[in-house]
Formats: structure tokens, sequence, C-alpha cells
């Protein structure tokens, strides 16, 4: 059973994104399942830290950005989304190529959401763990 209130459309969710962090750092929507979403991001001169490495602070905005447009995509029209707490763990180095993130509920309730945000490497490997805590609000 799909846990979507608004069904997923990867363009106006980019469109959404765009002249923001999330285009500039090229983060882009890509898929989704009936309780997953997925997004990818080109390693590249933008995304990198100095030593040409992945910068982990690249991996948190793309997990909150993930959990974000989730919890989106499960609010009532009245209501959005405001990250409340991120926690993430590193277990590898990413030095090139296209990454994906995954995100999936832990758990959704009315007023807050948890999301697990896993990013994967061109090898499908785990590279990084995120979970976001999103507090649910009503439109003023």
């Amino acid at each position: 059973m799909t846990i979507w209130k608004t069904t997923p459309n990867i363009q106006e969710l980019n469109q959404l994104c765009q002249n923001c962090a999330v285009s500039h750092l090229g983060i882009e929507f890509v898929r989704f399942g009936e309780n997953w979403l997925e997004a990818t991001l080109q390693v590249d001169q933008r995304t990198t830290q100095p030593f040409g490495l992945l910068h982990g602070g690249v991996s948190a905005v793309m997990a909150e950005t993930l959990g974000s447009a989730a919890s989106l995509l499960c609010c009532e029209s009245n209501q959005i989304p405001v990250g409340k707490e991120l926690n993430i763990r590193h277990l590898k180095v990413v030095k090139q190529g296209v990454v994906t993130a995954k995100a999936q509920p832990i758990n959704l309730n009315t007023d807050e959401h948890i999301w697990e945000i896993t990013q994967y490497n061109e090898k499908n490997e785990p590279f990084s763990i995120a979970t976001l805590v999103v507090k649910i609000i009503t439109k003023a």
C-alpha cells in the first residue's frame, strides 16, 4: 500500500528545487515506489571537499532534501515538513561517479515523520546512512 498522499511527480519535484541549494549541487529526484523516493548526485567540483572526496555536508544536504521531499508527499495540502533532526554516519569515501540516495519511512505520525536515507556509490554499496526527523506544521 502506498504511503503517498500526493502521487510523486519527479518532474515537479525537480522543478520545485530549481534555483536553490538542491539544484546548485546537482541533486535530482529520479524514481519512486510505494514507500520510497530516490535521488542522484554527480560527484564533481561542486560536491567535493579540498581532498577530492564527496563532502560529508553534501551527503547531509542530500539526505535532508530527499527525506523532506518524501515527507511533503505524505502531507495534507495544508501542511509542510520542516527538518528537525538529522543524524548521518559515513561508512565509506566516494571519489567519483554518480551516487544514489533512497529514503524510506521508519515512522509516519500526523505531526512527525522519521526517515532512513541510505546513500549508495556506483557499485551499489552503501556509503552513508542517515536518519531524518521531520516536524509537520500547518501552513499559516
